[in-house]
């Protein structure tokens, strides 16, 4: 765990601090200062997102879990994987557990893989989308915005 501690602050440092845009942050500033609940869902491992998610300062993150046993990775998934309905699925359980609602939410999402996530909110955004979903959203009049 140890190295593995290493490589991902040299992931951090190295290859996600230069992907964290101004426009980005600026987009949870002002979703903090109208009180919105700040979540991060996403397919890829909270190993690596749990780190970003911190440095973004949001306090939530549902994520594809690694099963460990003895402080170990197993190399295999572990709970519902957090991808495509998977992530309707963990964000449906999560709400349950919280009381929460998605009354009023957004979901900002650059990929047709979040089309099922997209379609349950209240304000889909596209963020620099893929071709399909800048097609998707256009076709259903949902804003397109680039943080880039």
């Amino acid at each position: 765990m140890a190295q593995l501690a290493e490589w991902h602050a040299a992931f951090m440092a190295e290859v996600i601090e230069p992907l964290i845009l101004p426009k980005g942050e600026a987009l949870l500033k002002q979703h903090r200062a109208q009180g919105d609940r700040l979540l991060i869902i996403t397919a890829t491992n909270r190993f690596v997102t749990g780190p970003i998610a911190a440095r973004l300062g949001v306090p939530t993150l549902l994520a594809t879990e690694c099963a460990m046993q003895d402080g170990r990775y197993l190399g295999r998934i572990s709970g519902i994987p957090c991808y495509q309905e998977g992530k309707v699925r963990r964000l449906q359980l999560w709400l349950e557990e919280n009381c929460a609602s998605l009354q009023d939410s957004y979901f900002y999402s650059d990929s047709r893989n979040d089309l099922p996530l997209l379609e349950q909110v209240t304000h889909p955004v596209a963020v620099d989308p893929d071709e399909v979903l800048r097609t998707m959203a256009s076709a259903r009049g949902w804003p397109v915005i680039s943080l880039r």
